[in-house]
């Protein structure tokens, strides 16, 4: 009896293990929409929207108001938050497209019948949780690749229902897991399918944990919102489809509440990308940021951003600090007790202590950079942001995005911001501060000598080779 209790003794002044259970293992929402504007929503400014479920959201939990993608586009953004690294790192900066008449085409997006997606090398979010025990499902746009080697269920996911591309790429269908269930699809009813597959595979698995990705079609063109909705915003059918997406995250929190699970569970609202500027009337608004989707000025990859987790994050918050949908990676394997790749770079940090507002909780970026395909386009530390010259030019070559009157198609200087006092990006300090411009400058030369730069021709040496298949052309009439 005096030994046991000697031995309880002992164990009990040993550390203890940092080991959780499934009880402790949050479930993790992440419900990203496409190509939503920064002031789409009225948490971050709209005057003209009506989005109550995310202003609810925000209410509760905390507004990301310096929330970047790592890309201005939707497949290399994607391909960013799901492996937690820089969209070169992994090879999904610039991708080939193939034509119909059998020739290939620079693209910066995957488009349907390419022979390239994310690498089965890669180690996605769903593979880093399904080893911890999670349930893992999509419902909506993947957008790395197509069947079937890059099917999501081969990269991690227990559960797939949705579509391989973006809504303006043919063929357009609906699939289950490996199999193609349904062509063509009613747009107009898209919203609603994706709410009701989501709704369902939380019931199916309420028991815990499950990882949810939600990746809504709207507000990318062509626009579209079921009848309900239709005609009643004040921002025509871009309104109408932003409108959708928010009941639909009312809907995920409804179920959540009823089933009892909604303590437990961390939500994250995101968008791939900025609003799409050139779309007038039906793309989104970035006021007071500047440019958009196709960019790297502010407006094309700091996105509206929202979490949620009771008793975690601090309800009616906001973080300003440097954020990228790259550390959601490291952040989740944090806590789930799971463990972020460590055979390989992973770029994201895991940012805990800001989602949950602690005092003296910094940005891990010492650096970001700014990619657009393989180039670099500059750098953020702190407040200062440098854009290398010649930015300008090649983005209106490629999207056509900038109709920006005083600068029109001319080839720009480099540039400085203090985005503290200069978040729209109009005035380049440069000149005021040669000291912080030589050290952005730095920065630069160590990012191209890591990740590459097609625009100076710097060759890369720590990135990862893109997937490849044979495919079988299938271009629709």
């Amino acid at each position: 009896m005096k030994i046991h209790q000697a031995l309880y003794a002992l164990l009990a002044c040993l550390p203890a293990l940092p080991v959780l259970h499934a009880a402790e293992q949050p479930n993790v929402i992440v419900i990203l929409a496409d190509d939503m504007g920064y002031a789409d929503l009225t948490c971050f400014g709209a005057v003209d929207m009506d989005t109550p479920n995310l202003d609810r959201m925000a209410e509760q939990g905390m507004r990301l108001t310096n929330f970047h993608t790592a890309a201005p586009t939707c497949t290399a953004s994607r391909a960013a938050f799901m492996t937690g690294c820089y969209p070169v790192r992994v090879g999904m900066g610039d991708v080939i497209a193939p034509r119909a008449d059998g020739t290939v085409s620079p693209s910066r997006v995957l488009w349907p019948n390419s022979p390239f997606g994310i690498s089965a090398d890669e180690v996605l979010i769903p593979e880093v949780l399904k080893k911890v025990g999670y349930t893992t499902g999509l419902v909506g746009k993947w957008h790395l690749g197509d069947p079937p080697a890059f099917s999501p269920v081969k990269h991690g996911f227990d559960e797939f229902f949705g579509v391989y591309f973006s809504n303006d790429m043919k063929p357009y269908r609906y699939y289950r897991n490996d199999d193609l269930l349904e062509e063509p699809i009613e747009r107009d009813l898209q919203t609603k399918r994706y709410t009701t597959e989501a709704v369902d595979f939380i019931k199916r698995h309420k028991d815990g944990p499950f990882f949810l990705y939600l990746a809504h079609a709207m507000p990318h063109i062509p626009l579209a919102a079921s009848p309900e909705f239709r005609g009643k915003s004040k921002r025509g059918l871009y309104g109408d489809a932003v409108s959708e997406v928010d009941w639909s995250v009312g809907q995920v929190f409804e179920t959540l509440k009823e089933l009892g699970i909604d303590d437990n569970t961390l939500v994250i609202f995101s968008s791939d990308n900025g609003g799409w500027l050139m779309r007038g009337e039906e793309g989104g608004l970035n006021t007071p940021l500047r440019g958009g989707k196709g960019g790297t000025y502010e407006g094309g990859l700091n996105v509206p951003t929202i979490a949620w987790f009771p008793g975690k994050v601090p309800a009616g918050s906001e973080c300003k600090k440097l954020a990228s949908q790259m550390d959601l990676l490291p952040t989740f394997a944090a806590l789930a007790g799971g463990e972020t790749p460590q055979d390989r770079i992973i770029d994201g940090h895991d940012i805990t202590p800001l989602l949950y507002g602690e005092k003296d909780a910094k940005s891990p970026w010492e650096a970001y950079f700014y990619y657009f395909g393989n180039e670099l386009h500059g750098v953020r530390s702190g407040k200062w942001k440098f854009r290398a010259k010649n930015v300008l030019k090649n983005e209106n070559i490629y999207y056509g995005l900038w109709r920006d009157t005083e600068m029109g198609d001319s080839p720009m200087p480099p540039a400085l911001y203090d985005l503290s006092r200069d978040i729209a990006e109009t005035k380049s300090v440069l000149d005021n501060h040669p000291n912080i411009a030589k050290r952005m400058r730095g920065y630069m030369d160590q990012a191209r000598n890591d990740l590459g730069d097609s625009l100076t021709d710097v060759k890369p040496t720590n990135v990862r080779e893109i997937g490849r298949q044979e495919v079988k052309r299938d271009f629709p009439k």
